[in-house]
């Protein structure tokens, strides 16, 4: 999975500097680029770039998992950890939607290197990512 280009520029100014991004200054920069991704994903499924608006989705999602989890000091490095991250959300809320919701995720990050959604499937995917979104949104109280 990898760290954005964005992560990747903080994370080496942090250590050219000595100095770590405090958890609320990382929550809000997953905030920021999951929106950026997000107005990105919806741009493009405007334009009919229905597989990188599915790339686009899939990391505006992929950012809140990482904000959440930044709130609480952790930081994602790999699929396994989403993962792993959204099972621990999923089973300390009881919001087995969470669930649902983070998988047509992964069917648009999946979209991206297979292109096999069609059109309707990739326009409801994302819905589904938007509502993800709001709901850790929620999580976080932002």
């Amino acid at each position: 999975m990898g760290a954005s280009e964005e992560e990747l520029l903080v994370e080496v100014l942090s250590e050219r500097f000595g100095e770590h991004i405090d958890p609320a200054s990382e929550v809000e920069m997953h905030l920021r680029l999951s929106e950026k991704e997000l107005m990105e994903a919806e741009e493009l499924l405007r334009k009919g770039d229905y597989l990188q608006a599915s790339e686009k989705a899939w990391g505006a999602a992929a950012q809140m998992v990482k904000a959440v989890a930044a709130r609480e000091g952790r930081t994602i490095r790999s699929h396994g950890e989403l993962q792993r991250e959204v099972a621990r959300i999923v089973k300390e809320t009881g919001d087995e939607e969470l669930r649902r919701l983070w998988q047509s995720a992964g069917m648009l990050h999946q979209n991206f290197y297979e292109n096999w959604l069609p059109q309707e499937m990739v326009e409801g995917n994302i819905r589904d990512v938007k509502r993800f979104i709001e709901k850790l949104r929620q999580l976080l109280n932002y």
